[in-house]
């Protein structure tokens, strides 16, 4: 493994070893990399070659942005050598390393899930009974995360992938993405209260606003259907309870266009190439 050299000094970039590193390696016919991309171990650069920061987020650790970034903060090395450029392209065969742990561009899975009651959205957690992640079971081989996040309270429509690069662009709050619950309280909710959530509810110090709320069932006044695009940690739960309401029931039905529609509670099914293409291409 390639030392780093210490704190204050700038951190060696790849494709430039020091000269008694390239000796060694010319005595012992190890390919010698000085600049540009990185060549695969003992293959010609006819090979397909993307940048190092797709190559990351396809892997499934992270989004392009966050990957941009381990690099610069370097943790990332390709074949041995620690990287710091940005644009760095590499080839499908290169070992490249997260934090010491090999990477690959597996195949892209994308799952839709009707989260059940009682399991946390996080891949492990040791006070959990139960994660998300034990109802896939081994119905599938690759590693999926679930985009965005669910309270253990809360059932409904839940998104698990392996694909960085969409998960980033469906939780990143400038995109706002659509998420419509079904809330059921304790008490019937006033017309002024339901005013009050699309006039703005202060949580945390922010503003928290509905983009639209009604009665989900006008005989039940108690039942509601709220839409947002807020990310905060229970911000539904929070809201009623700063009106004086406790959530009883939270259901997710729609997010990112996508529903839980003819998926049982606690199944889930692979999204079709259409569903794929369209939250790729934000059409919903």
């Amino acid at each position: 493994m390639e030392n780093r050299k210490p704190a204050g000094r700038p951190i060696q970039k790849y494709g430039k070893p020091q000269e008694n590193d390239i000796k060694s390696r010319r005595q012992s016919g190890k390919p010698v990399v000085r600049s540009g991309n990185p060549v695969s171990k003992g293959k010609k650069k006819e090979t397909t070659q993307i940048r190092l920061n797709r190559f990351i987020a396809n892997s499934g650790v992270c989004s392009r942005r966050d990957a941009d970034e381990h690099i610069k903060n370097g943790l990332i090395t390709v074949n041995g050598h620690l990287v710091t450029d940005l644009g760095t392209k590499v080839s499908y065969d290169d070992d490249v390393r997260y934090k010491n742990k090999r990477l690959s561009a597996e195949k892209k899975v994308y799952i839709l899930m009707n989260k059940p009651k009682d399991y946390v959205t996080t891949v492990e957690d040791p006070h959990a009974e139960h994660t998300v992640l034990e109802l896939i079971g081994e119905g599938c081989t690759e590693r999926v995360y679930p985009v965005g996040r669910l309270d253990k309270a809360t059932t409904g429509v839940l998104l698990l992938t392996n694909d960085g690069d969409l998960t980033g662009k469906l939780t990143h709050p400038k995109y706002k993405r659509k998420k419509i619950y079904h809330v059921f309280l304790d008490n019937p909710v006033t017309k002024n209260d339901l005013f009050k959530l699309t006039e703005g509810i202060e949580l945390d110090g922010e503003t928290i606003i509905a983009d639209a709320v009604s009665y989900a069932d006008p005989e039940d006044k108690s039942q509601i259907g709220i839409e947002l695009h807020s990310g905060q940690n229970r911000v539904i739960r929070r809201m009623f309870e700063t009106l004086g309401y406790k959530v009883k029931k939270l259901d997710r039905v729609y997010f990112a266009g996508l529903t839980k529609k003819n998926v049982q509670r606690g199944k889930w099914r692979f999204l079709t190439d259409k569903e794929v293409s369209m939250l790729k291409r934000g059409i919903f």
